[in-house]
Order: C-alpha cells, then sequence, then structure tokens
C-alpha cells in the first residue's frame, strides 16, 4: 500500500529590501510587487520604510530599506532565486562587494530552517548584526525570533539604531 505524500507545511519567510540609486522608494515597491506576484509567496507584511547609512563597502549614498514577510511552502533556494530576478528586473549589477545598488534583496529567514550551504547560508549570517533588517522588521512582527541567535527585539536593543530612521513617507504599497 502506497501512502500519500503530504504537501509541504507553509512556513513564513522574511525577505530584506534595499536600494540606494535611482528612485529608492520605487525601487523598493518594484520589489514587494515583483515578490508578492511570484507563485508560491503570499504576502503577509511590508514594513514602514527606513533610512540608513550604508554598513561596509566603498563611499555611497544612504539606503532606503524595508522587510517584507511572506508564506510559502516552496523550498528556501527557490525563494532565493525569485529574489535575485526581483533584482534583475530593476538592474541589480554585481560589480563591487557591498557596494551601491538599485535593489538588495537578502533572505533572512525561512521558518526555523538553518542551513550553512555555499549557496545559501541561513539564517542570514549578519542580520543579527543589523539594525536596517532588525528595525522594519519589528515593526511588523515585534515577537520575531532569529533562530539560534533570539528575539529580534533583544537584538536591536544590543546594538541599537545608530544610523537608521524611519524614513518621512515611508509606505509601501501592500499588493491588491
Amino acid at each position: 500500500m502506497t501512502v500519500p505524500a503530504q504537501a509541504p507545511r507553509p512556513r513564513r519567510a522574511v525577505l530584506a529590501l534595499g536600494s540606494n540609486l535611482g528612485d529608492r522608494r520605487q525601487n523598493l515597491q518594484g520589489a514587494v510587487d515583483g515578490l508578492s506576484a511570484a507563485p508560491g509567496l503570499g504576502f503577509r507584511a511590508v514594513s514602514p520604510v527606513y533610512e540608513t547609512r550604508p554598513v561596509g563597502g566603498p563611499s555611497q549614498p544612504d539606503y532606503l530599506n524595508a522587510v517584507i514577510a511572506v508564506e510559502t511552502t516552496l523550498p528556501a533556494r527557490a525563494i532565493l532565486d525569485r529574489a535575485h530576478r526581483a533584482e534583475d528586473a530593476l538592474g541589480r549589477v554585481r560589480e563591487v562587494r557591498w557596494g551601491p545598488r538599485t535593489l538588495d534583496v537578502d533572505l533572512i529567514v525561512v521558518g526555523d530552517e538553518i542551513s550553512d550551504s555555499p549557496e545559501l547560508t541561513l539564517p542570514h549570517p549578519r542580520a543579527h548584526e543589523r539594525a536596517f533588517v532588525l528595525a522594519p522588521w519589528r515593526d511588523i512582527e515585534p515577537d520575531a525570533e532569529i533562530p539560534g541567535r533570539g528575539r529580534i527585539a533583544d537584538l536591536l536593543v544590543g546594538i541599537g539604531l545608530d544610523g537608521v530612521r524611519r524614513a518621512a513617507s515611508s509606505e509601501l504599497r501592500p499588493p491588491a
């Protein structure tokens, strides 16, 4: 007797968005629109936008950052591939590590999955150190945790908000 395979259970995934070239706000909105339209990613929430000083890399303009939460049954690698397609659609060029960009989409967590493969590290290896990820994430999921690191609210208290502030007119449109 064959036992039918169970459908994968939906998991929450969190993606961080950043832009410091071109129309930064519109680039973030383009990422929200593109990712929410992708099959298999059910939109849950989009954070307010934050303006942040760059961390690492060459001298460059300030970023606008936001975080989105989605519900999905997709494998983490498929989510990352969609994030890369969203970057490509908005003209992302990968010339300088941590350099300026039209759009950067980082996969922060997928459920409680932990991965240390060369293609994808989960949770994101520096998210727990980045106020530009933690502050907007806290706005949409105040009790969220990074597996193996702790509550994002506690992590944010530990690192502070230096160089990170909520942007004026900071709302992105959620998908229709």
